[in-house]
């Protein structure tokens, strides 16, 4: 039974950081308009166990470095006297597809934690038989 157990490990820890990533996304997605708005990312890490069971978790979110973009807008009240602001450096395309990209890993990990527990179900009528 201990590989049913260790399956379903494994793919509760993909579950979380997809859903992890899926929320550091929406925060970007929500603050594209923001000035001055720094586009965060999370990495992920592949963790070893003491059970040999290599697990992914969600690293610390850290900002992107890149610039952020110069919005030219001499009636909002952040611009300087050349009529620029410090808008964000978030890319609503790049953000939608990251969603994307982590709905369908976050959608592949629940199928497989779904089949790991109908084969341990599977399993388990068998053995009462």
């Amino acid at each position: 039974m201990s590989a049913f157990s260790d399956a379903l490990s494994v793919t509760s820890s993909g579950l979380s950081a997809q859903a992890n990533r899926l929320r550091i996304v929406s925060e970007n997605i929500a603050n594209v308009d923001t000035p001055g708005y720094h586009r965060k990312v999370i990495p992920f890490n592949l963790e070893h166990g003491t059970d040999s069971v290599a697990r992914v978790s969600a690293g610390a979110v850290r900002f992107d470095k890149s610039d952020l973009e110069q919005v030219h807008d001499p009636s909002h009240p952040l611009a300087d006297e050349d009529g620029f602001y410090e808008g964000t450096n978030v890319d609503l395309i790049i953000e939608i597809a990251d969603a994307r990209e982590a709905q369908r890993s976050y959608e592949a990990n629940l199928k497989m934690f779904e089949q790991t527990r109908q084969m341990s179900s599977g399993l388990m009528d068998l053995l009462r038989r």
